[in-house]
């Protein structure tokens, strides 16, 4: 299977831009600061990304996204240990829909 000049420079310049962004975040992150207001903000960000990923599944979702939901906070409330909520969190949906829809 022969490949078009036109997508091999295409995948070739997505590289070249993937590497860049990762390179400079790379570059980048010494130069953040450690301590101070700047700092506490910027360990807040993967919080309010996470909830801004899942508050609309919630808001539209069906009972399924609901009823994860809370089985994810009461893992995490119990054992205070993200990736065991995460976990329990896909498991829960992936069984409520199955319960639910078939």
């Amino acid at each position: 299977m022969l490949t078009s000049t036109e997508a091999l420079l295409a995948i070739l310049g997505m590289a070249l831009v993937t590497f860049t962004v990762k390179a400079g975040g790379l570059l980048l992150a010494n130069r953040l600061p450690r301590d101070g207001f700047a700092a506490a903000w910027l360990r807040h960000i993967p919080g309010a990304v996470l909830a801004s990923l899942v508050a609309p599944a919630l808001v539209t979702g069906s009972p399924a996204e609901i009823i994860a939901a809370a089985i994810t906070a009461m893992v995490y409330f119990l054992t205070r240990n993200l990736l065991a909520a995460m976990a329990a969190g896909v498991l829960a949906v992936y069984l409520a829909r199955l319960w639910l829809v078939g």
